[in-house]
This record gives structure tokens, C-alpha cells and sequence, in this order.
């Protein structure tokens, strides 16, 4: 004989459309609930504060960093012709930003060339190169290098040494 399957016992809320919604219970007021939405609050206040701080300087730092008129403003300049979805590309940012750390902003400065972007993919077809590259430019903005692949950033920093070293006696 086959099984039946149970039906689940009524409660009584019915309508002849079917089960009804159970009521919500009632909201919690008074002094617990002022004090859960004032802690609520004051972490978000703090969150939110300091970490919108950061997020702007975050924002502003990155338009700075693609912005590539500044190349041959005066300062030797490192370009890296960057694609976001790029792994090695990720991975060869990381480093060079590493190595940026060793030098001041008036010394060297570090730029982004997003192939997704029209000013990116000029650059980079300009000179010939493709993602995963670093371009070393002089002050007066003349490329004098470039340096491909994913490298660390112990080699880089070597390499932006020479290339300060070359910029100064051009």
C-alpha cells in the first residue's frame, strides 16, 4: 500500500484563499531599543567616518595616479601600462608600488596606463608595448626604458635607482 503524505495540522489562521500571515510581534520600544539603535548609530558614525576619510583620499590618490599629463612635468616617471583584469598586471602593481616606497613623490613619480581607457591604450600603442610593462620616462617626459613581465620589487627598486641615475646625467 503507498504511503500518504501528511497534511500539516491547521492553526486556525485560515481564510478560504488559504493561511494567513501570522501577526508580527509587537515592536520593541522604550529605553532597550534607544539604547541598541544609539550604539548602532555611534559604530556607523565611526565606520563610516573613518573609513569615508580614507576612501576619499583612496579616490583622490587613484585619479592622481592615472593622471598622465603629468609625465615630463619635471619629475622622472614610472608608467605602468596596467590592465585591471590582468593577474600578472595586479601582481606587477603591487611590486612597483612597493618599490615607490623608497622614493619621495618629487624624486620619482608613479603613474597607471588602464589599457581599458582611451588615454591608456594610446600610450601604450605609442610605444609599442603591451600590458604587463613598465616605462621609464625623464623628466622631460622622453621615454628612456622599459622594463616587461612581472618582476619584484627588491629588482625593481634597483632598476628605478639606475634610471634616476641615467635621468640625472641626461
Amino acid at each position: 500500500m503507498k504511503r500518504q503524505k501528511r497534511r500539516a495540522k491547521s492553526t486556525g489562521n485560515q481564510t478560504a484563499n488559504g493561511p494567513t500571515v501570522a501577526p508580527s510581534p509587537p515592536a520593541k520600544s522604550g529605553r532597550r531599543r534607544f539604547l541598541k539603535l544609539a550604539r548602532n548609530g555611534a559604530i556607523g558614525a565611526v565606520v563610516v567616518g573613518g573609513g569615508g576619510w580614507y576612501l576619499v583620499q583612496d579616490v583622490s590618490a587613484r585619479i592622481r595616479e592615472h593622471d598622465l599629463t603629468r609625465i615630463g612635468n619635471g619629475v622622472p616617471t614610472v608608467v605602468q601600462i596596467h590592465d585591471p583584469q590582468c593577474p600578472q598586471c595586479t601582481a606587477l602593481q603591487r611590486e612597483a608600488r612597493r618599490a615607490m616606497s623608497d622614493f619621495d613623490d618629487s624624486e620619482l613619480q608613479y603613474l597607471v596606463a588602464d589599457i581599458n581607457r582611451f588615454e591608456g591604450r594610446r600610450l601604450a600603442a605609442a610605444h609599442g608595448v603591451g600590458h604587463v610593462t613598465l616605462l621609464l620616462f625623464d623628466a622631460e617626459g622622453e621615454m628612456r626604458g622599459a622594463l616587461v613581465g612581472p618582476n619584484d620589487s627588491d629588482y625593481l627598486v634597483q632598476e628605478f635607482r639606475r634610471h634616476l641615475a641615467n635621468s640625472d646625467r641626461s
